[in-house]
């Protein structure tokens, strides 16, 4: 009982950590810079620890894949960033000239930002799973996002049920938000990703 409770805790204390790495990071590289770079570095390091390499020191690594990745993760993030400018300039622009009147014209839109969040979702994962260029890891997450809506669900439910605890308890955003987002959008998507690849072995 003893060593469960210290396992558990020494999770736990993993998890807060990394997630304050992130938060620095993030602000280090001026956010807009910072927070692709420290995102694919927690995302990988919490890859390694699901793939059982957990005795990995958490600092030199998270530091090691954030200046690794810093150029490319930017480059993605730049794709995201501009995709999110669209959809936020066309829901104000939809929101400032045509109100309440007209709500159905925002249902393509919502439709396409749901979509934009599916992708997203995956793409992290896809990104440190495999080495791809850019545009393949974006044609990777939204291929995945197709092929497994079971494991989509089972995210946003899950995401979901993570949002409702923090609601209840808001010190859990800001000590474990980031942190336990990747845990669980890696822990499903790595299960998509080795049921697509035992697909293809057949």
């Amino acid at each position: 009982m003893g060593r469960a409770l210290y396992s558990m805790l020494e999770w736990i204390t993993r998890f807060a950590y990394i997630n304050v790495l992130w938060i620095f990071f993030t602000i280090a590289g001026g956010v807009i810079l910072g927070l692709f770079p420290a995102t694919i570095a927690m995302f990988s390091l919490i890859r390694q620890w699901l793939r059982g390499h957990s005795d990995m020191p958490v600092f030199p690594s998270f530091w090691k894949y954030y200046k690794h990745e810093f150029w490319k993760s930017n480059r993605l993030g730049l794709i995201i960033y501009l995709f999110a400018f669209v959809f936020g300039f066309n829901i104000i622009f939809l929101h400032a000239n045509m109100g309440e009147l007209i709500t159905w014209t925002y249902a393509p839109l919502l439709a396409g930002l749901l979509l934009f969040i599916l992708v997203i979702i995956y793409l992290f994962p896809t990104y440190v799973h495999y080495d791809l260029p850019v545009m393949q890891i974006i044609k990777n997450a939204f291929l995945t996002m197709l092929v497994s809506p079971m494991y989509s669900f089972f995210i946003m439910i899950s995401l979901g049920a993570f949002y409702i605890i923090v609601t209840v308890i808001p010190a859990l955003a800001l000590i474990f938000g980031a942190s336990f987002f990747s845990f669980i959008t890696l822990w499903f998507s790595l299960h998509a990703f080795s049921k697509i690849e035992h697909k293809h072995k057949r």
